[in-house]
């Protein structure tokens, strides 16, 4: 039995009562959290596999807002089902197909004109998580609307040199024992983006950290994971704070 290489342990979660609400875009859902002051800055925010409903998702969004930012996480599955933990391994890179995060960039254009016109936003960065992060990693070479970005462990594509030419600051987050990253793609990655990125970037690897560390809850975390968890998210914010 191959350990799901993608996907972390979801079963044991708490519930999660939201601070934001839902609004629809266009042909969109979003979860939206605004901060309890008004502000012209924003955070999207890119899901991972489980969708934007996952309570880890929503979590973040809202600690987001915490921080000043109108902060929205859009269904980018477009209202088709999202990864369940009890699906079955073998047909992942078959719902994987229909669900690249590659051809994400329509629905950027939809909810930053949304910001745009009805938040008032005028400086929008963006995170990403796994499906997310691979997301963000797109998104960061084609659109420079996206003030800065934040890719946490999305899997590292290495299609051409095209993926080196970040538009806008990029950061990158692994953890160390991520099963689906190795550290020589890492190694890679910053390579290839000392060579070809003209913009700041930042790669950090955190040590003994598993794929999906970043987004737990609180009353989720090890003890041990903690402080790494928490260094991971104090750098995701200060890395949006220095450049959104």
């Amino acid at each position: 039995q191959m350990a799901d290489p993608f996907l972390y342990n979801t079963g044991d979660r708490s519930h999660y009562g939201c601070l934001g609400h839902e609004v629809q875009i266009e042909y969109l859902k979003a979860y939206v959290c605004r901060p309890s002051f008004s502000t012209d800055k924003a955070v999207i925010v890119v899901h991972d596999v489980f969708g934007w409903r996952f309570p880890d998702i929503r979590y973040i969004v809202d600690l987001i807002a915490g921080h000043g930012y109108i902060a929205i996480c859009p269904d980018f599955f477009k209202g088709t089902e999202p990864w369940k933990s009890t699906d079955h391994w073998g047909d992942f890179a078959d719902w994987m197909k229909h669900h690249d995060p590659m051809k994400v960039d329509k629905e950027a254009d939809v909810v930053l004109k949304y910001l745009k016109e009805q938040c008032g936003a005028k400086k929008i960065g963006i995170v990403g998580f796994s499906w997310g992060g691979m997301a963000v990693h797109h998104l960061m070479l084609k659109n420079p609307q996206l003030t800065a970005g934040v890719s946490l462990y999305g899997r590292i594509i290495r299609d051409s040199e095209e993926r080196y030419n970040l538009l806008n600051p990029t950061f990158f987050i692994f953890g160390e024992k991520d099963h689906t990253i190795s550290l020589d793609q890492i190694f890679l990655l910053e390579e290839k983006l000392k060579q070809y990125c003209k913009v700041s970037y930042k790669i950090k690897v955190y040590p003994g950290q598993v794929h999906g560390f970043a987004q737990l809850k609180p009353e989720d975390m090890k003890p041990d994971d903690k402080p790494y968890i928490e260094e991971a998210r104090k750098d995701m914010i200060d890395w949006i704070k220095m450049f959104v």
